[in-house]
């Protein structure tokens, strides 16, 4: 009878009618949508976890100005990112590139604190070099 995209385009809504006592009743249908695994430098895998990239903001954000909200939508940014590639595996590296250009946008200091354990720093170069490319 009637089929409606929802507001965020993940699902369908359908108004359908049964034929044997014209009743009519609404379905929604979502497709099943399964994250990639998650390959680590060490060539283990692992089940991707999004508390666990949640707590890699947290600890980048911690005592800083940024609401909760920013870091749902900038996780929310990921994880369809990540789907919109299809694949079946996804190397950490990538995840970590991605939360660094989501706190690049959000947090200039949260940024170099999290490229600053992503990326090993070793001296106050490795600082300057980030900073200056800011």
């Amino acid at each position: 009878m009637d089929s409606r995209v929802n507001d965020e385009g993940n699902s369908i809504r359908r108004r359908r009618k049964c034929v044997a006592c014209d009743k009519r009743f609404t379905t929604y249908e979502t497709a099943e949508l399964h994250m990639p695994q998650v390959v680590k430098q060490n060539g283990t895998r692992e089940e991707f976890n999004r508390e666990k990239l949640r707590l890699s903001f947290t600890r980048a954000l911690h005592k800083r100005p940024v609401p909760t909200e920013y870091v749902d939508r900038a996780l929310d940014h990921i994880v369809q990112k990540m789907l919109s590639l299809g694949e079946r595996e996804v190397p950490a590296r990538d995840l970590g590139e991605s939360v660094m250009q989501e706190l690049k946008l959000m947090d200039k200091v949260a940024y170099i604190r999290f490229a600053s354990v992503y990326r090993s720093f070793s001296d106050v170069d490795d600082f300057n070099n980030v900073i200056r490319d800011l």
